[in-house]
Protein backbone atom coordinates (compact mmCIF):
# COMPACT_ATOMS: atom_id res chain seq x y z
CA UNK A 1 0.00 0.00 0.00
CA UNK A 2 1.39 3.39 -1.04
CA UNK A 3 0.32 6.31 1.17
CA UNK A 4 1.06 9.99 0.56
CA UNK A 5 0.86 12.65 3.28
CA UNK A 6 0.49 16.35 2.61
CA UNK A 7 1.75 18.81 5.24
CA UNK A 8 3.75 16.12 7.06
CA UNK A 9 5.39 18.60 9.44
CA UNK A 10 2.10 20.25 10.50
CA UNK A 11 0.26 19.79 13.78
CA UNK A 12 -1.38 16.57 12.59
CA UNK A 13 1.23 15.40 10.09
CA UNK A 14 4.07 15.29 12.60
CA UNK A 15 2.12 12.65 14.53
CA UNK A 16 0.65 10.87 11.51
CA UNK A 17 3.95 10.14 9.76
CA UNK A 18 5.54 8.22 12.69
CA UNK A 19 2.29 6.30 13.17
CA UNK A 20 2.38 5.13 9.57
CA UNK A 21 6.05 4.22 9.88
CA UNK A 22 5.37 2.17 13.02
CA UNK A 23 2.59 0.38 11.13
CA UNK A 24 5.12 -0.74 8.52
CA UNK A 25 4.41 1.80 5.79
CA UNK A 26 6.96 3.95 3.99
CA UNK A 27 4.87 7.06 3.33
CA UNK A 28 5.50 9.56 0.56
CA UNK A 29 5.69 13.03 2.08
CA UNK A 30 4.60 16.08 0.07
CA UNK A 31 6.25 19.28 1.24
CA UNK A 32 8.15 22.33 0.07
CA UNK A 33 11.16 21.92 2.35
CA UNK A 34 12.45 18.38 2.96
CA UNK A 35 15.11 19.86 5.26
CA UNK A 36 12.32 20.47 7.79
CA UNK A 37 12.12 16.71 8.42
CA UNK A 38 13.94 15.21 11.38
CA UNK A 39 16.89 13.03 10.26
CA UNK A 40 15.43 9.86 11.79
CA UNK A 41 12.18 10.42 9.87
CA UNK A 42 13.93 11.30 6.60
CA UNK A 43 15.52 7.87 6.37
CA UNK A 44 12.15 6.09 6.72
CA UNK A 45 10.11 7.94 4.09
CA UNK A 46 10.06 8.99 0.47
CA UNK A 47 9.91 12.71 -0.23
CA UNK A 48 8.44 14.83 -3.01
CA UNK A 49 9.46 18.50 -2.95
CA UNK A 50 6.23 20.13 -4.08
CA UNK A 51 4.01 23.17 -3.63
CA UNK A 52 0.52 21.85 -2.86
CA UNK A 53 -1.02 24.71 -4.87
CA UNK A 54 0.85 23.56 -7.98
CA UNK A 55 -1.69 21.04 -9.27
CA UNK A 56 0.47 19.61 -12.05
CA UNK A 57 3.39 19.03 -9.68
CA UNK A 58 1.11 17.32 -7.16
CA UNK A 59 -0.34 15.07 -9.86
CA UNK A 60 3.14 13.98 -10.87
CA UNK A 61 4.10 13.33 -7.25
CA UNK A 62 1.08 11.21 -6.29
CA UNK A 63 0.85 9.13 -9.46
CA UNK A 64 0.56 5.51 -8.37
CA UNK A 65 -0.40 6.33 -4.79
CA UNK A 66 -3.18 4.23 -3.21
CA UNK A 67 -4.23 6.65 -0.45
CA UNK A 68 -3.66 10.35 0.21
CA UNK A 69 -3.93 12.43 3.36
CA UNK A 70 -4.73 15.91 2.09
CA UNK A 71 -4.37 19.15 4.06
CA UNK A 72 -5.13 22.50 2.45
CA UNK A 73 -2.03 24.66 3.03
CA UNK A 74 -2.64 27.69 5.27
CA UNK A 75 -3.15 30.77 3.09
CA UNK A 76 -0.22 33.18 2.96
CA UNK A 77 -1.61 35.93 0.70
CA UNK A 78 -4.16 38.72 0.96
CA UNK A 79 -7.07 36.63 -0.35
CA UNK A 80 -7.34 33.41 1.70
CA UNK A 81 -10.41 31.99 -0.02
CA UNK A 82 -8.78 32.41 -3.43
CA UNK A 83 -5.87 30.30 -2.19
CA UNK A 84 -8.25 27.70 -0.81
CA UNK A 85 -9.85 27.53 -4.25
CA UNK A 86 -6.43 26.72 -5.70
CA UNK A 87 -5.96 24.05 -3.05
CA UNK A 88 -9.37 22.52 -3.82
CA UNK A 89 -8.57 22.41 -7.52
CA UNK A 90 -5.14 20.93 -6.83
CA UNK A 91 -6.57 18.20 -4.60
CA UNK A 92 -9.25 17.23 -7.12
CA UNK A 93 -6.83 17.19 -10.05
CA UNK A 94 -4.30 15.17 -8.07
CA UNK A 95 -6.91 12.56 -7.24
CA UNK A 96 -8.35 12.38 -10.75
CA UNK A 97 -5.24 12.65 -12.91
CA UNK A 98 -2.99 10.93 -10.39
CA UNK A 99 -5.30 7.95 -10.02
CA UNK A 100 -5.54 8.10 -6.21
CA UNK A 101 -8.22 5.70 -5.02
CA UNK A 102 -8.77 6.87 -1.43
CA UNK A 103 -8.46 10.30 0.21
CA UNK A 104 -8.66 11.33 3.84
CA UNK A 105 -9.20 15.09 3.98
CA UNK A 106 -8.51 17.21 7.06
CA UNK A 107 -11.61 19.37 7.25
CA UNK A 108 -13.39 21.16 10.10
CA UNK A 109 -16.59 21.35 12.05
CA UNK A 110 -18.62 24.02 10.27
CA UNK A 111 -17.65 22.99 6.74
CA UNK A 112 -21.12 21.48 6.41
CA UNK A 113 -22.54 25.02 6.24
CA UNK A 114 -20.57 25.60 3.00
CA UNK A 115 -20.77 29.40 3.40
CA UNK A 116 -20.57 31.99 6.15
CA UNK A 117 -17.79 30.35 8.18
CA UNK A 118 -14.78 32.44 7.19
CA UNK A 119 -11.72 30.40 6.32
CA UNK A 120 -13.66 27.20 6.91
CA UNK A 121 -15.52 28.00 3.68
CA UNK A 122 -12.24 27.15 1.95
CA UNK A 123 -12.26 23.68 3.49
CA UNK A 124 -15.87 23.29 2.41
CA UNK A 125 -14.81 24.06 -1.17
CA UNK A 126 -12.26 21.25 -1.02
CA UNK A 127 -14.91 18.86 0.32
CA UNK A 128 -17.11 19.71 -2.66
CA UNK A 129 -14.24 19.36 -5.13
CA UNK A 130 -13.20 15.95 -3.77
CA UNK A 131 -16.79 14.71 -3.72
CA UNK A 132 -16.98 15.46 -7.44
CA UNK A 133 -14.21 12.94 -8.15
CA UNK A 134 -14.53 9.17 -8.46
CA UNK A 135 -12.23 8.59 -5.48
CA UNK A 136 -13.42 7.27 -2.14
CA UNK A 137 -13.19 10.16 0.32
CA UNK A 138 -13.50 10.64 4.07
CA UNK A 139 -13.74 14.21 5.34
CA UNK A 140 -12.49 14.45 8.92
CA UNK A 141 -14.57 17.25 10.44
CA UNK A 142 -12.28 18.20 13.29
CA UNK A 143 -12.98 20.30 16.35
CA UNK A 144 -10.95 23.28 17.56
CA UNK A 145 -7.29 22.28 17.81
CA UNK A 146 -5.67 22.42 21.24
CA UNK A 147 -2.61 23.76 19.45
CA UNK A 148 -4.44 26.96 18.46
CA UNK A 149 -3.64 28.07 22.01
CA UNK A 150 0.04 28.14 21.04
CA UNK A 151 -0.72 31.25 18.97
CA UNK A 152 -1.79 33.01 22.18
CA UNK A 153 1.24 32.43 24.38
CA UNK A 154 1.72 36.16 25.07
CA UNK A 155 -1.93 36.51 26.05
CA UNK A 156 -1.65 33.50 28.35
CA UNK A 157 1.44 34.97 29.97
CA UNK A 158 -0.45 38.25 30.44
CA UNK A 159 -3.33 36.35 32.03
CA UNK A 160 -6.15 37.31 29.65
CA UNK A 161 -7.58 35.76 26.48
CA UNK A 162 -9.93 37.68 24.20
CA UNK A 163 -12.53 35.81 22.16
CA UNK A 164 -15.56 36.49 19.98
CA UNK A 165 -17.81 33.62 21.06
CA UNK A 166 -20.07 33.71 24.15
CA UNK A 167 -18.01 32.53 27.11
CA UNK A 168 -20.50 29.80 28.05
CA UNK A 169 -20.90 28.40 24.52
CA UNK A 170 -19.43 24.89 24.30
CA UNK A 171 -17.56 23.59 21.27
CA UNK A 172 -15.51 20.53 20.40
CA UNK A 173 -11.80 20.72 21.32
CA UNK A 174 -9.38 18.11 19.99
CA UNK A 175 -5.74 17.08 20.11
CA UNK A 176 -4.01 16.94 16.70
CA UNK A 177 -2.50 13.64 17.79
CA UNK A 178 -5.97 12.13 18.08
CA UNK A 179 -6.79 13.35 14.57
CA UNK A 180 -3.62 11.65 13.33
CA UNK A 181 -4.67 8.40 14.97
CA UNK A 182 -8.06 8.45 13.25
CA UNK A 183 -6.43 9.36 9.94
CA UNK A 184 -3.85 6.57 10.20
CA UNK A 185 -6.54 3.97 10.72
CA UNK A 186 -8.46 5.14 7.68
CA UNK A 187 -5.40 5.42 5.44
CA UNK A 188 -4.21 1.93 6.34
CA UNK A 189 -7.61 0.34 5.70
CA UNK A 190 -8.70 -0.49 2.17
CA UNK A 191 -12.11 -1.75 3.30
CA UNK A 192 -14.14 1.45 2.85
CA UNK A 193 -15.59 2.99 -0.29
CA UNK A 194 -17.68 6.01 -1.23
CA UNK A 195 -17.93 9.49 0.26
CA UNK A 196 -18.12 9.82 4.03
CA UNK A 197 -17.85 12.37 6.83
CA UNK A 198 -16.26 11.44 10.16
CA UNK A 199 -16.19 13.87 13.07
CA UNK A 200 -13.18 14.09 15.38
CA UNK A 201 -14.46 15.93 18.44
CA UNK A 202 -11.93 15.24 21.18
CA UNK A 203 -13.02 14.03 24.63
CA UNK A 204 -15.49 16.82 25.53
CA UNK A 205 -17.20 19.99 24.37
CA UNK A 206 -15.76 22.91 26.33
CA UNK A 207 -16.68 26.56 26.76
CA UNK A 208 -14.02 29.25 26.94
CA UNK A 209 -14.70 29.61 30.68
CA UNK A 210 -13.94 25.91 31.15
CA UNK A 211 -10.88 26.16 28.92
CA UNK A 212 -9.23 28.96 30.91
CA UNK A 213 -9.80 27.10 34.18
CA UNK A 214 -8.21 23.96 32.75
CA UNK A 215 -5.25 25.84 31.27
CA UNK A 216 -4.68 27.87 34.43
CA UNK A 217 -4.51 24.72 36.56
CA UNK A 218 -2.30 22.85 34.11
CA UNK A 219 0.30 25.59 33.57
CA UNK A 220 0.19 27.03 37.08
CA UNK A 221 -0.66 30.58 35.96
CA UNK A 222 -3.81 32.65 36.59
CA UNK A 223 -5.82 33.05 33.41
CA UNK A 224 -9.12 34.71 32.54
CA UNK A 225 -11.08 35.32 29.34
CA UNK A 226 -13.25 38.15 28.06
CA UNK A 227 -15.59 38.43 25.14
CA UNK A 228 -14.87 41.42 22.93
CA UNK A 229 -16.98 43.01 20.17
CA UNK A 230 -16.44 41.85 16.62
CA UNK A 231 -15.45 45.34 15.50
CA UNK A 232 -12.72 45.49 18.14
CA UNK A 233 -11.23 42.27 16.85
CA UNK A 234 -11.47 43.51 13.28
CA UNK A 235 -9.68 46.70 14.22
CA UNK A 236 -6.90 44.79 15.96
CA UNK A 237 -6.34 42.49 12.98
CA UNK A 238 -6.42 45.35 10.49
CA UNK A 239 -3.90 47.17 12.66
CA UNK A 240 -1.55 44.23 12.19
CA UNK A 241 -1.60 44.91 8.45
CA UNK A 242 -4.10 42.26 7.40
CA UNK A 243 -6.20 42.78 4.29
CA UNK A 244 -9.98 43.04 4.48
CA UNK A 245 -10.28 39.51 3.08
CA UNK A 246 -7.86 38.15 5.67
CA UNK A 247 -9.80 39.83 8.48
CA UNK A 248 -13.10 38.46 7.15
CA UNK A 249 -11.64 34.96 6.96
CA UNK A 250 -10.29 34.95 10.50
CA UNK A 251 -13.26 36.64 12.16
CA UNK A 252 -15.72 34.45 10.26
CA UNK A 253 -14.24 31.32 11.82
CA UNK A 254 -15.72 32.53 15.13
CA UNK A 255 -18.82 34.48 14.11
CA UNK A 256 -19.99 31.62 11.90
CA UNK A 257 -20.60 29.59 15.06
CA UNK A 258 -22.82 32.21 16.68
CA UNK A 259 -26.53 31.59 17.08
CA UNK A 260 -27.97 28.09 16.96
CA UNK A 261 -25.09 26.32 15.21
CA UNK A 262 -25.07 22.58 15.86
CA UNK A 263 -22.48 20.28 14.27
CA UNK A 264 -23.92 18.02 11.61
CA UNK A 265 -22.11 15.07 13.20
CA UNK A 266 -23.22 14.69 16.80
CA UNK A 267 -20.86 13.55 19.52
CA UNK A 268 -20.74 9.76 19.77
CA UNK A 269 -18.32 6.94 20.46
CA UNK A 270 -17.18 7.34 16.85
CA UNK A 271 -16.29 11.03 17.19
CA UNK A 272 -14.98 11.10 20.78
CA UNK A 273 -11.21 10.77 21.16
CA UNK A 274 -9.20 10.35 24.37
CA UNK A 275 -6.60 13.11 24.82
CA UNK A 276 -7.79 15.70 27.35
CA UNK A 277 -7.04 19.40 27.19
CA UNK A 278 -5.56 19.23 30.70
CA UNK A 279 -3.14 16.45 29.75
CA UNK A 280 -2.11 18.22 26.56
CA UNK A 281 -1.65 21.57 28.32
CA UNK A 282 0.57 20.06 31.01
CA UNK A 283 2.71 18.12 28.53
CA UNK A 284 2.81 20.50 25.56
CA UNK A 285 1.71 24.02 26.50
CA UNK A 286 3.37 24.44 29.88
CA UNK A 287 6.94 23.96 28.56
CA UNK A 288 6.35 26.71 25.99
CA UNK A 289 5.58 29.19 28.76
CA UNK A 290 8.82 28.70 30.67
Amino acid sequence: MRIAVAAPTGHVGRHLVPMLIRAGAKPLLLLRDPDALAPDIRSEVDVARVDLLDADAVVQSVSGVDALYWVDPPPAGDDPLAEYKLAADSAAKAVTAGGVGRVVFQSSVGAENRHGMGEIDGLAATEVALNATDASVIHLRCGYFFTNLEFQLDAIRAGMLQVLLPLHQPMAWVSPRDIAEVAAGRLLSAEWRGHHVEAVHGPADLSWLQVVRIISQAVGKPLDVERIPEESMRGTLAGLGMSAAQVDSLVGMSTGFLGDFTPEQQRSVHSTTPTTLAGWAYAELKPLLV
